[in-house]
């Protein structure tokens, strides 16, 4: 690549991103070269960084996977051009192992992604494997959207696999736990999806009032109100038709399952950190017919589906990037993430 110095947010260690210079990306035959105009923080780069979620994380190493970029080098993909904006999938899928065969590319068993097994987009460039681009990972960004909007397709993506596995329908009664992003996200599509009523439990106050923003019906705080009091009124005794866990807190999958009605279903939509475990009401799940489901990741139908509701509803999604930092604040991003002041926090420029 040959540029002077190029600036990262490198994880050293657990509790340790310090903004330093590192080496330029090394490009082999087809990669492509992109430059990172915006990046958003996940709670997954949360996780990891404190040292609660480890699989595939390297030190050191650069987070960072809900990004959008422009093309630096195009690799000889001519459908590509140089300083054309792109919005790019980060699961990369090998595309024949037993999961992808079926469908399920977000489980391939040798599924490499941004942030983890490849460095990510808390960087000035990024490396996009030849194999990824081949398989349809790099989408042009639509026209209308702002870079730090579309960074939002990747967890909105995450959110629609969730949705459709757990099934949200026309007309059906919504609970999330947690309104952190992940849960204002489910909130919107779940609106979008045609829920006819949505309660939040959510005990942050700022968030609370995201959720409403966000077109939550009813907004409960589970630290000083009567959570399961509240749903059975809204729902005439009967409970949600749908639960779903926003927020990696394992007690919650059973209170979850205590607020959906017979044949309810319940989503344990948020990872949870390594080693957590949880006491799950089998007899609930038994005898009221429940089903349970979990998430996982997205496929790149669902982020070309993020893409296209990003383009087309933008309006929905504006208030959800509270918080704007320079690369070389990456802590301070991340702090701020963490500390529940913020919803969506953005990272650009250096």
């Amino acid at each position: 690549m040959g540029r002077c110095v190029v600036k990262a947010g490198v994880l050293k260690d657990v509790n340790d991103i310090r903004f330093l210079n590192v080496a330029d990306p090394v490009l082999e035959p087809g990669d492509m070269l992109l430059r990172v105009k915006a990046a958003t923080v996940c709670g997954t780069d949360i996780r990891i960084y404190r040292g609660k979620k480890t699989a595939g994380i390297r030190y050191p190493s650069i987070l960072g996977h809900e990004f959008a970029a422009e093309v630096v080098e195009n690799g000889g993909h001519s459908q590509f051009s140089c300083d054309q904006a792109v919005v790019v999938c980060p699961q990369f899928a090998c595309g024949h192992c037993a999961y992808c065969i079926r469908g399920a590319e977000n489980l391939c068993r040798n599924l490499r992604a941004m942030g983890y097994e490849i460095d990510g987009a808390f960087a000035e460039y990024v490396r996009i494997p030849n194999h990824a681009v081949e398989s349809g990972n790099v989408f042009t960004m639509p026209e209308g959207l702002s870079y730090e909007q579309a960074s939002l397709a990747e967890p909105l993506a995450c959110v629609m696999n969730g949705q459709s596995l757990v099934g949200v329908h026309m007309g059906d009664s919504v609970l999330i736990l947690g309104a952190g992003p992940i849960g204002i996200l489910h909130i919107i599509l779940a609106r979008q999806s045609g829920a006819l009523k949505i309660v939040v439990s959510e005990p942050n106050p700022v968030r609370r009032e995201a959720a409403l923003a966000a077109g939550a019906d009813l907004v409960i705080d589970p630290m000083k109100d009567d959570l399961k009091a509240h749903v059975m009124a809204a729902t005439d005794g009967l409970g949600v038709d749908v639960a779903i866990c926003a927020i990696g807190i394992p007690s919650l999958a059973n209170d979850a399952i205590a607020l959906v009605r017979y044949q309810g279903r319940v989503s344990l939509f948020a990872g949870f950190s390594t080693g957590e475990r949880a006491t799950i009401d089998v007899n609930a799940i038994h005898y009221n017919e429940l089903m349970v489901t979990g998430a996982f990741g997205l496929t790149r139908l669902h982020f070309e589906n993020a893409l296209n509701l990003l383009s087309t509803r933008p309006e929905v999604f504006q208030s959800l990037i509270t918080h704007r930092y320079s690369l070389s604040n990456i802590s301070d991003a991340i702090a701020t993430a963490e500390q529940g002041h913020a919803i969506k926090v953005a990272v650009s420029g250096i």
